[in-house]
């Protein structure tokens, strides 16, 4: 069951300023937000992996070769040694949340199998780890400056290099991101 709230399919830019190194510069796909907290994917942060290794890793036999050469990323500082596949459509897989009507992450094994062997979705992205905040966190993160929120682009998701994304996920705002300076302050 989907319900739309109010930053689940938005990008959470972080700002110049956002100190925290495990949220420097990154995107962050939101997946869930409700009065208990949020869940998101960083989705501009790969890592020294690709889809080849970790099918290697779960024994997925005969992987299609223009798979197995995509990277892999880090989803955020929570649980990194579990998969998080971004995935446009939805499908029918195991364990898949939906993000929007189109877009859904998922953490089972079939989704992966299914990509391995060139049958799964159209559009995808493996993330080890997600990012999330408790009840009232995310919304007063933003109310500090830390971070602008847009409406996601599957674009920038699927199609944008990973090192542009961020200011790619600007730009939908009309901000380029140069010519921010890392304090900000409220009039």
């Amino acid at each position: 069951m989907n319900m739309t709230t109010p930053l689940a399919n938005q990008f959470l830019i972080a700002m110049p300023g956002l100190g925290d190194p495990n949220f420097f510069r990154t995107v962050t796909l939101v997946c869930e937000h409700s009065a208990e907290g949020a869940m998101g994917i960083i989705i501009n942060r790969p890592v020294d992996l690709t889809l080849g290794d970790v099918f290697q890793q779960l024994d997925i036999a005969n992987p299609d070769p223009r798979v197995a050469g995509q990277p892999v990323y880090l989803g955020g500082p929570i649980q990194n040694n579990r998969g998080f596949v971004l995935h446009e459509p939805l499908g029918a897989y195991e364990s898949t949340l939906a993000v929007s009507d189109t877009l859904g992450v998922s953490t089972s094994r079939d989704v992966l199998t299914a990509i391995a062997h060139h049958e799964g979705p159209a559009h995808f992205l493996l993330a080890l780890g997600y990012a999330g905040w408790g009840p009232g966190q995310l919304e007063q993160e933003i109310a500090d400056n830390a971070w602008l929120s847009v409406p996601a682009s599957s674009e920038i998701l699927f199609q944008t290099p990973s090192e542009t994304r961020w200011s790619a996920a600007a730009h939908l705002l009309g901000v380029d991101m140069a010519q921010l300076c890392g304090d900000a302050g409220h009039a």
